[in-house]
């Protein structure tokens, strides 16, 4: 069986084919333009392929609410031609198949319990700390919800003692995506994260605003497992950093032995899934779009 999953952002449009077993058998990749155009190189991609239903993990904000008579439409966005778009339709109407959608971190975080790190866990949050700052959480058995859907990349955060940043995010300041996005980064320091790969007051700085986003997870959603990645966490000093601190934070008070000793290393962890955990996230949404 052939399913197609789509991880939609507002740079590419990252197209794939899969089979049940999450195996990618095919993918292609095309630049995000006005929607007819880039949903007219996506359809014809998937005219040569047999697939039996389509997945997609979507930039947001998203509507997920079936009920609405926008769902399934990218609603408000500050990407040019693409607020009240209808991005599902457009897929349903063209190839007549059922298509599953969700967010593009739920899709990372999907991918990553059905196949990789969180593989046989009822619940695990994925964080993506890059251009932005976005979460995906996984409680339950199910994708996490609700009014809309979760926007853990904003949630608010104390500054640091020595920072004198006033935040990147224009709606919140110094929520997560804020303080420690890559573009808050190369704010605060004048130069990218990659550039400041020796420097070490940045990634202290750094691990503490993360490690307080990761505290705030565990003590909301109780994870079982905490993925994290992105193009900030490229730099691997993070992951020891973000964990001493989160331990640091919580200060004992989730008695664990998966955060107040050694585990921790297996608690916080990268995707097992490389950089594939949305794509193929997205082909386990198309999968159960089948019912």
């Amino acid at each position: 069986m052939l399913i197609g999953g789509i991880e939609a952002g507002g740079t590419k449009m990252v197209c794939a084919v899969g089979d049940e077993n999450g195996v990618i058998k095919d993918r292609a990749s095309f630049p995000t333009r006005q929607p007819e155009e880039t949903f007219k190189d996506m359809i014809a991609y998937y005219r040569n392929w047999d697939i039996q239903a389509l997945g997609i993990g979507c930039f947001g904000p998203i509507d997920l609410n079936k009920q609405s008579e926008t769902y399934g439409y990218i609603t408000k966005t500050p990407k040019p031609g693409w607020g009240n778009c209808d991005i599902v339709g457009a897929f349903k109407r063209e190839l007549g198949i059922p298509v599953g959608f969700d967010t593009d971190v739920n899709g990372a975080v999907l991918g990553e319990v059905t196949w990789g790190a969180a593989k046989g866990l009822d619940s695990a949050i994925y964080i993506t700390i890059g251009t932005g700052v976005g979460v995906g959480v996984y409680v339950n058995g199910g994708l996490l919800h609700g009014l809309v859907h979760p926007e853990g990349g904003h949630v608010l955060l104390m500054k640091h003692p020595k920072d004198t940043y006033e935040g990147k995010c224009p709606f919140h300041e110094t929520c997560v995506e804020g303080m420690a996005s890559g573009p808050a980064i190369e704010a605060r320091w004048g130069k990218k994260a990659i550039e400041l790969a020796d420097r070490e007051e940045v990634w202290e700085m750094e691990a503490y605003y993360i490690a307080q986003a990761v505290t705030d997870y565990i003590l909301s959603y109780s994870p079982q497992k905490i993925i994290l990645w992105g193009g900030v966490m490229h730099q691997e000093k993070l992951f020891w950093m973000v964990r001493k601190e989160v331990q640091r934070l919580l200060n004992g008070y989730v008695a664990h032995e998966m955060i107040t000793t050694d585990k921790i290393n297996d608690y916080i962890v990268p995707p097992a899934l490389g950089e594939d955990p949305g794509i193929m996230g997205a082909v386990k949404l198309g999968l159960d779009a089948l019912g």
